[in-house]
């Protein structure tokens, strides 16, 4: 009897520890790219719990890039997303990704911090396409030649991590005017 417990108990633990391997977001892995053109390599998870080493598992030919910093900055990324969608339609290839970068953090404040996120984001292309980073921010930011936190940056990366546009703050019709212009620009 007391066997069976113990095998009862040690599987019931396996589960959980199986579990808690599914849900929680290991640190992101950062190595900065030997140019500035480049995007660097970094991994996070999305919002669906699936690993992605970026920019390697972009699945765009080219990748719109939004980078917020803080909270508070969603409303500057959401002045983006419908303009995303449109050049998404128009632009074979094209396709849009938020990186929510945040510093490194102890595994039950990633965890808990994501699936905050993921509850509250219901929207299935959403959840698939937040990648949370955690990890050295102004390393990070370094890398990225982005100056300050204090707005989102966004990036135009094509599929061998060149960077072919750059940007920060909310959308305006000047800025999406020059992302067409370069993506017109591409073959």
């Amino acid at each position: 009897m007391l066997s069976l417990r113990i095998i009862i108990l040690f599987s019931m633990l396996l589960g959980a520890a199986a579990l808690l391997w599914r849900i929680v977001p290991s640190p992101s892995k950062f190595v900065l790219p030997s140019s500035a053109d480049l995007f660097p390599l970094v991994s996070g998870y999305n919002l669906n719990r699936q690993e992605f080493v970026l920019p390697r598992d972009f699945s765009g030919k080219f990748n719109l890039v939004i980078v917020p910093f803080q909270r508070f900055q969603q409303m500057t990324v959401d002045t983006w997303i419908p303009v995303a969608k449109e050049l998404e339609a128009s632009f074979p290839g094209l396709v849009y990704y938020e990186l929510p970068t945040i510093y490194a953090m102890p595994m039950v404040s990633r965890t808990f911090l994501n699936e905050g996120m993921r509850a509250g984001i219901p929207d299935e292309t959403a959840r698939e396409r937040t990648i949370t980073l955690y990890l050295d921010k102004e390393a990070f930011m370094s890398g990225l030649q982005i100056p300050d936190e204090r707005d989102i940056s966004l990036f135009l990366v094509d599929d061998m991590g060149k960077i072919l546009w750059r940007s920060r703050g909310a959308y305006s019709p000047e800025k999406a005017a020059e992302l067409v212009t370069v993506l017109q620009q591409r073959p």
